[in-house]
């Protein structure tokens, strides 16, 4: 008994740093709707200052505690810088863009902290007069968890002391609830978010700075934290601070005893979590159901036009180019463009539901890493040539689309991303822990093409074969009656249901062209590479295919393969310099706020509406 209280108290204490990073999540994204992916910075930043300032500092029990709440200070100081810089100049723009820069923010930050800290992990000091342990029933806990669980309800009554009694806070709520009401009433919004933001900011950096006695610092806590934030801010409800204080306490307590009564599932059990709340309750435990907001802050979205004479001879100059390659390329050179051809197809199968279905996934990974698996799961146990592998690839991703597809169309807005999300985390850890079948971390090797495609320029003119078909019929798609209903669900649900249109079903549908679409990608990723790891699974793949698809422009047909093909090149060429990463996230932020509406939005725009598609 005294063994399972002791493991209880523990999963209290895990949840301590979790609520005090997702609470400061929850509060930016409920006023500012800021999708932050660069929080897990801030929670990194807030370790590494602290333990700067612990060395700095006198030794003492005040000058460690001093040093928590200054590192927190610091990093609210940060946040702020990058809320004037950055996100005040693009509040405007279509909220994924936000989205975009933060991720160019996690970059920045990544090597930013890699030039000053170097790359070793940090330990962290144990804390000054709490280095002991305490009984309980016979049972020995370290004091330092003690407090810990202390200290997150005292946050979690200060904060709602801070909302519930103070102007501010009711103007906080206010703007939670409909921020176009406050600005209505003269409120500065401005400043209320810049405001918001150092709050949420000085959270996170909290939470990194509190747990340093017990996990140090290094350069993984970024993305290692992002994702469980995500799970708490949406299992509890999107800014609401309750719950995320209990989706804290109940991904803590999974963890706690998860490892003791299934220690296989681990990384899986609180996807599995988020996924059936979600289900059963689309807005989070303590959330509200998601008020729709006025559009004064999107871009209105321009019908889509099938290509015009010269377009259509500008694309097929491309083809031709692409055709005759080979005969002045170099195998170096094939190799990189058989790359770009390939996350072109991704990023174009990611658009056909984001920009025609409304519909942005955060787990679009899924379905590539799907594809992918398939084709070297039956290369590997079943023997099977290429052809058969590429042919089979996208029916098994199609089968991953259609299941994952009815629970997630069901779903709107960030509750749809981030189910989406679970899913795709549910498929890694399979890929990750049924090591018997899928090689685990190891991956799946010796997947070559067959003989008669073996060199790069064979493999090149196949990939080009069957990129460029399948884009096309991704495109058609969205000129046949099909097309037309799925854009109609997505500019008015109600408009489209009172016509006749199943809106559901169409996404439905969508949702497995493009996973199947997705798995094609995967399989002649996985041929060209060689072999396939969980990581074609993971959340940075999707956020590849997120990028490449608002780089070039959600709201055209072509910007998916040129921002794939400007990513992909960007990143080959970056990463052979020394801080590639700094580099690549400010060329990504550059590119946001100078072109809001993506470099084929904005060459569309210059050029002339009715141009292109």
């Amino acid at each position: 008994m005294s063994f399972y209280l002791v493991q209880f108290l523990t999963g209290l204490s895990s949840a301590a740093a979790l609520f005090l990073v997702a609470s400061g999540l929850s509060i930016i994204f409920g006023v500012t709707r800021v999708v932050n992916f660069a929080h897990g910075s801030f929670y990194m930043l807030g370790a590494y200052i602290a333990l700067s300032l612990i060395d700095w500092m006198p030794r003492g029990v005040v000058p460690f505690w001093a040093s928590i709440i200054l590192a927190s200070l610091a990093v609210g100081g940060i946040g702020l810088l990058v809320e004037m810089t950055i996100l005040r100049r693009i509040y405007r723009a279509p909220e994924l863009f936000q989205l975009l820069a933060t991720f160019g923010v996690i970059l920045v930050i990544q090597d930013a902290a890699l030039w000053i800290w170097g790359a070793e992990d940090q330990l962290g000091p144990r804390a000054l007069g709490l280095r002991g342990s305490i009984g309980i029933l016979g049972e020995r806990m370290p004091l330092y968890d003690i407090v810990l669980i202390v200290i997150s309800p005292v946050v979690l009554i200060l904060l709602n002391l801070l909302f519930k009694t103070t102007r501010w806070g009711i103007l906080v709520r206010a703007a939670t609830a409909d921020r176009e009401m406050v600005g209505a009433l003269g409120v500065n919004q401005r400043w209320l978010f810049t405001s918001v933001f150092f709050l949420g900011s000085c959270l996170a950096g909290l939470g990194g700075a509190i747990q340093l006695p017990k996990g140090g610092a290094n350069l993984l806590m970024d993305f290692g934290i992002i994702a469980d934030v995500f799970v708490v801010t949406v299992i509890g409800g999107m800014g609401s601070i309750t719950g995320a204080f209990l989706a804290s306490v109940i991904i803590g307590e999974l963890r706690a005893f998860g490892i003791l009564l299934f220690p296989e599932s681990t990384l899986v059990l609180m996807f599995l979590v988020m996924a059936v709340v979600l289900i059963f309750r689309p807005w989070g435990l303590l959330g509200k159901p998601e008020v729709p907001h006025g559009a004064s802050h999107e871009i209105p979205d321009e019908p889509l036009r099938p290509l015009g004479p010269w377009v259509r001879a500008l694309f097929t100059g491309i083809v031709v180019a692409l055709i005759a390659l080979p005969s002045v390329a170099d195998p170096f050179t094939l190799v990189v463009t058989t790359e770009i051809l390939i996350m072109a197809l991704f990023a174009t199968s990611l658009h056909a539901i984001m920009g025609p279905g409304g519909m942005v996934s955060f787990g679009h990974a899924a379905y590539f890493g799907g594809g992918a698996y398939a084709a070297a799961l039956l290369v590997t146990w079943l023997d099977a040539r290429m052809e058969i592998a590429l042919f089979a690839a996208p029916l098994a991703a199609a089968m991953l689309a259609l299941v994952i597809g009815w629970f997630c169309v069901r779903l709107r807005g960030v509750y749809f991303a981030m189910l989406t999300l679970a899913f795709a985390q549910i498929c890694w850890s399979v890929a990750f822990q049924w090591t018997e079948v899928t090689g685990g971390d190891d991956g799946l090797l010796g997947i070559w093409p067959a003989e008669w495609a073996k060199t790069p320029l064979d493999f090149y003119y196949i990939t080009l074969a069957l990129t460029v078909a399948a884009i096309a019929l991704l495109r058609h798609m969205v000129f046949t009656p099909f097309g037309f209903a799925l854009r109609a669900g997505r500019d008015s649900i109600l408009r489209a249901e009172a016509i006749g249109i199943d809106v559901a079903r169409q996404q439905w549908m969508a949702f497995i062209l493009a996973g199947a679409a997705a798995g094609l990608a995967g399989a002649l990723f996985a041929f060209s590479k060689g072999s396939v790891f969980p990581d074609e699974m993971g959340i940075p793949r999707s956020f590849d295919a997120l990028m490449m698809v608002l780089m070039g422009g959600i709201q055209t047909l072509s910007g998916p393969w040129v921002g794939a093909g400007v990513f992909t090149a960007l990143h080959d060429w970056l990463a052979r310099i020394a801080m590639w990463r700094l580099l690549l996230g400010l060329v990504i932020i550059l590119l946001v706020m100078a072109f809001p509406q993506g470099i084929v939005g904005y060459l569309r725009r210059t050029i002339g509406p009715g141009r292109s598609a």
